[in-house]
């Protein structure tokens, strides 16, 4: 049976609370979902596109609603003064299990008027309005949850943010200590972007992987594509970076990002890749 519970905020020994009994919340044939793509942190969702999680009841951050056989009596109703307490909605419905975060901006406390066979004032209390499409589904049989935003459900899998890797400043010197690299002016850990933190995470994973060849071609690569935008030093072999914009040229240059059209020759950037191996 389809049925709706709500996540109250506060230490209970069940924090889940039934809302509404034989009911699904969700359109799930209003969902337009082409593809599932793989998470990663640098990569840009196509509007009917979703992030995806495969074996996602392995994972640590899976909540163990998610783990065993659903069944509604055992989620009390709701309380009335619980309400205002909402974290978020968990919809059971189909057999899959949509999740919608709670904000405070979903609460409607307003005067409205409300056209009927005729047009009345109505002051609603308690309403909340729920979004066309979840912030997150988890898809039971295929073991797999897809979303649009980590971010946006971070505070329901507790610990999921860990997938949005940001370097840390051991990680930021270590990067900037490269032999291939030298800091000019007042350049140094301190002004690497938080964007550029993340993008340097990719990136020493990247770097690790690659044999002392690569990296040389590497070096020529990028240079190649930033000649007059990144400052290249023959004698040393060295990237001057100065500013955070030199440091994510060189990074997208490490991540193979630039490339050249086969029919035109245009040199462009890739703003997010995907793999279709």
């Amino acid at each position: 049976m389809d049925c709706l519970l709500g996540k109250v905020k506060g230490k209970r020994k069940n924090p889940y609370s039934k809302v509404i009994s034989n009911c699904a919340v969700f359109d799930v044939d209003a969902l337009n979902i082409a593809e599932c793509v793989e998470y990663s942190p640098d990569h840009n969702l196509d509007e009917d596109s979703f992030f995806k999680i495969d074996d996602f009841s392995e994972k640590h951050f899976c909540l163990s609603l998610l783990k065993k056989e659903f069944d509604s009596k055992e989620y009390d109703d709701l309380n009335k003064d619980q309400f205002g307490r909402l974290a978020f909605l968990v919809s059971f419905q189909g057999g899959d299990f949509y999740f919608q975060k709670i904000t405070p901006s979903l609460f409607v406390r307003k005067k409205m008027i409300v056209f009927g066979e005729v047009a009345e004032v109505e002051s609603s209390e308690n309403r909340l309005v729920v979004n066309q499409i979840p912030d997150a589904i988890y898809l039971k049989e295929r073991d797999v949850l897809i979303f649009k935003n980590l971010a946006t459900i971070s505070s329901i899998f507790r610990g999921i943010d860990e997938l949005y890797k940001e370097a840390t400043n051991e990680e930021v010197e270590e990067f900037l200590g490269q032999s291939f690299l030298e800091l000019k002016g007042d350049y140094s850990v301190n002004n690497v972007s938080k964007p550029n933190r993340k993008r340097l995470a990719l990136a020493m994973n990247t770097l690790g992987k690659m044999s002392d060849d690569d990296k040389r071609n590497m070096l020529s690569y990028v240079e190649s594509y930033c000649r007059g935008k990144l400052n290249f030093d023959d004698e040393s072999s060295c990237f001057e970076i100065s500013g955070d914009e030199e440091l994510k040229l060189l990074l997208y240059g490490i991540e193979q990002r630039f490339y050249t059209t086969p029919f035109g020759n245009e040199r462009r950037l890739a703003n997010s890749v995907q793999n279709i191996d």
